[in-house]
């Protein structure tokens, strides 16, 4: 995140930039904004800058920037203050505004390596760690924390030995369905002639324990190949849940979730299971070589690269569960979990760095998925080779969730729906003539995005609607009073007790 004096007139706060006075020497809340900053993606603290009533930015100055560098770095370094400095000298910089000879400091915090992170303050982990929300810092949950001190080691968390499982609570029936595939692939791999017992030792789902010395589920085995009522024990928040939704006139056309009973509820049957299902909705031609028929084409790659990528991505401790969603525009995939490496390296490719290596190795294993962290820049190649709209990658805090969907429509067609006319025939509302209509795409976006939470969580307060968005509340509330008035949400109770939910 860079600044530059010259387009100061052009700035705003926003999740990558904050402006203090700092008139009084270092405020406090600079280093809650360093720890937001440091555990998102990195962002710019201005000090010696204050505010406008219209969101844009006037120097105010800094009365002895050179006691207040010093205490900066002072501070920093204090580990009893911060956790972790990620600073060096070239981070910090002083500005002198020409008009005014005010003089401003900028500081450029990076975004943590997964390695550091939570970065907190005051000597406190779960109390004191931040993120950035929009235009604001906000507490960590414990949660949260956690889910950061999770990512930290090499050893994902799928490797784990669960001592406390026997070998039975991996399905026999999954396992062999998998080694059929990994023949088929590989007839001639060593591993698919073992006997059981050994060839789930060396795919990864089962592992020595130390504390008897035999052979126990890992967590990845577990998760791949058990049943579901077994898989909760170790993951009470695992859920998976399928939702094709090609008819207006039903909430489903299809559905299909691990808690149903009806099959094992593992990864290995999910997957297969919701990729035949989003086969059916691909309008791509089969291909022909040499007057044969080439059923596998880049499109159906794509999709199972991006089904897979949203499994072995997953945090399977988090809440809100893995939800694949499909209509007749776009597939939508959605995993808790934040993207280890960033969103931004995610989208330049070239580093692998699954959440569950085991998992990701299980996949591979049968020709599923990749280890060159091209998946995704592929999955947009692809996308862009079909003439769609251009696939969108979304990251959210509190929990933590990582979205991808990918539209069907053609590029630019995309544009053309959100720029549909109102329907005339509504009747206008006299609160509707007081108040200026939002018509950006941003705004009907968030409406939409509110619909869906609502959808899955039901009644709901502001302050839960505000972070899966990542909206400041008072902007929430202007936008769920919209959507009361206009009777597409109820809302019940007052004040601090008020809650939300869709009408019926």
């Amino acid at each position: 995140m860079t600044f530059a004096l010259s387009k100061f007139d052009e700035y705003k706060e926003d999740n990558r930039r904050e402006v203090k006075k700092a008139k009084g020497g270092l405020p406090d809340s600079i280093w809650e904004t360093y720890s937001a900053f440091a555990n998102c993606y990195g962002g710019v603290i201005i000090l010696g800058v204050t505010e406008n009533p219209d969101g844009t930015w006037r120097t105010t100055g800094l009365e002895n920037e050179r006691k207040l560098l010093k205490d900066f770095w002072d501070t920093i370094h204090n580990k009893k203050k911060v956790s972790i400095n990620l600073l060096t000298d070239k981070d910090v910089e002083l500005f002198t505004e020409e008009k005014t000879g005010n003089i401003i400091m900028v500081i450029h915090v990076p975004a943590a390596a997964r390695e550091d992170k939570p970065i907190y303050i005051n000597g406190d982990m779960f109390g004191n760690t931040f993120r950035r929300n929009w235009e604001g810092d906000y507490h960590c949950s414990v949660q949260e924390v956690k889910a950061m001190l999770r990512d930290q080691p090499e050893n994902t968390m799928d490797m784990k030995v669960l001592d406390y499982m026997p070998l039975s609570y991996i399905s026999r029936e999954s396992v062999e369905g998998y080694r059929n595939r990994h023949s088929a692939y590989k007839p001639g791999h060593p591993w698919v002639k073992l006997g059981y017992d050994e060839y789930i030792e060396q795919i990864g789902a089962a592992a020595i324990s130390d504390e008897d010395g035999k052979l126990h589920p890992t967590a990845a085995g577990l998760l791949m190949f058990g049943e579901e009522y077994h898989i909760v024990r170790e993951f009470p928040e695992y859920f998976l849940d399928f939702r094709e939704m090609l008819d207006p006139s039903m909430r489903w056309t299809d559905r299909m979730q691990s808690s149903s009973g009806e099959w094992t509820g593992n990864l290995f049957d999910f997957y297969f299971a919701v990729y035949n299902k989003l086969l059916k909705n691909i309008k791509t031609p089969f291909k022909m070589e040499s007057g044969i028929r080439i059923d596998d084409t880049p499109v159906h790659k794509a999709l199972r690269e991006a089904l897979a990528n949203c499994l072995v991505n997953t945090d399977f401790y988090l809440p809100r569960a893995v939800v694949i969603k499909v209509d007749r525009e776009k597939i939508v995939m959605e995993n808790p979990g934040s993207i280890r490496t960033g969103k931004k390296q995610m989208l330049k490719g070239g580093i692998s760095d699954p959440r569950n290596k085991t998992l990701m190795k299980m996949f591979n294993l049968i020709n599923i998925g990749e280890r060159a962290g091209s998946g995704v820049p592929d999955i947009y190649s692809v996308w862009k080779g079909e003439g769609w709209a251009e696939p969108i990658v979304e990251e959210q805090y509190g929990p933590d969730r990582t979205i991808l969907t990918l539209p069907f429509m053609k590029k630019g067609e995309e544009d053309k729906k959100n720029d549909k006319p109102v329907n005339k025939k509504r009747p206008i509302k006299t609160t509707d003539k007081k108040r200026p209509i939002k018509t950006t795409d941003k705004s009907n976006d968030n409406r939409e995005k509110t619909i869906v939470f609502l959808k899955e969580n039901g009644t709901s307060k502001t302050v839960d609607i505000a972070k899966y968005i990542g909206l400041s509340d008072r902007r929430m509330r202007t936008i769920l009073k919209i959507m009361t008035e206009e009777g597409i949400i109820i809302a019940e109770g007052n004040n601090r007790n008020r809650v939300y939910r869709l009408k019926e």
